[in-house]
């Protein structure tokens, strides 16, 4: 099914995506006639901020509806007002939540700050995920999630994160291996193996006392692996035979061409020569700014592909 075109808008305000929400059903508005196709029972319907109601999606009749605002209250009851937010969001019902917290580290003459990554959609497309794993998963595996940085010079959350793995050796090790076994002996589970999201009629209670035992466990920094893995990004410097390594990266070409503009800009900006950290980091800028019939989904499953993808080239 071709999905509709749609560039994210970016804001810092809750209130832009915690509109009203709800289910409006189908057997209510077509009294008259029976509802055969019982994978479509409600729809989806919003109201967002000075426009008309939205039907965002057609659901089954066991979909739960998830709000922002269910969302935001965990925030806010985790970190206080000890945080910042930036929200991309696209017209189609798709969220992209990142929570900006005020300890970080730097990364050559750049300053990063610790952040963690929360989608959401009202169309079905883009599942519930923290960090790149599904709510779901988390909860029936008894997951944590992973963390990852904000960078203030592209005003992105950065999705490719290696905490899982615990050492360097073990994400050096998978990163060898991948080719070879196809994903099917990773240690942690990537966001290209996630099932989309199956809501199970989860009530705002039980919701947001699973979402906050996930979350609590942040409020404190702690040293990741993914911290260490963007420093060697940093400090390795792209020579003139891998200057074509945007080419091979599996993302579209317009989207390569793009990351192409970003990286020289970002050379200038920062004084720097390209290196790895900046070639993810255009790449990133690209496929969360440019308008294209990617879900935002699809944009962090390359997200997460690139940054691998760079990391294994970079320590060969």
């Amino acid at each position: 099914m071709t999905y509709i075109s749609a560039q994210p808008v970016l804001t810092n305000e809750w209130d832009d995506i915690c509109f009203p929400v709800s289910p409006v059903w189908l057997a209510d508005l077509l009294p008259d006639y029976d509802i055969i196709a019982t994978d479509r029972q409600q729809l989806v319907v919003g109201e967002p901020l000075r426009g008309r109601k939205t039907i965002f999606g057609i659901q089954s009749a066991d979909y739960t509806i998830i709000p922002n605002s269910w969302i935001r209250e965990v925030i806010d009851k985790v970190f206080g007002k000890n945080y910042e937010v930036q929200i991309k969001y696209t017209s189609t019902g798709e969220f992209s939540i990142s929570i900006i917290l005020s300890d970080g580290f730097s990364i050559g003459n750049e300053s990063l700050q610790r952040s963690m990554i929360l989608t959401n959609s009202y169309n079905g497309k883009t599942p519930l995920t923290i960090q790149g794993q599904t709510f779901t998963t988390m909860t029936n595996e008894g997951n944590k999630p992973g963390s990852s940085m904000y960078r203030e010079v592209c005003k992105n959350g950065l999705m490719g994160w290696a905490d899982s793995f615990g050492k360097l050796t073990d994400y050096q090790h998978w990163l060898e291996e991948k080719p070879k076994t196809k994903d099917k002996k990773q240690p942690v589970k990537s966001t290209q193996d996630l099932r989309k999201i199956h809501h199970s009629r989860l009530t705002q209670e039980i919701f947001q006392a699973q979402l906050y035992a996930m979350l609590v466990g942040h409020k404190k920094p702690r040293p990741t692996l993914t911290a260490t893995v963007y420093e060697h990004l940093q400090q390795r410097k792209v020579s003139k035979a891998e200057e074509d390594l945007l080419r091979k990266l599996p993302i579209p070409v317009q989207l390569a061409k793009q990351a192409q503009e970003r990286l020289r800009l970002e050379e200038r900006i920062l004084d720097a020569s390209p290196s790895y950290w900046l070639m993810y980091n255009a790449v990133n800028h690209a496929l969360f700014n440019a308008r294209s019939s990617l879900t935002l989904n699809d944009r962090y499953k390359l997200d997460e592909r690139v940054f691998h993808q760079l990391a294994a080239s970079s320590f060969a």
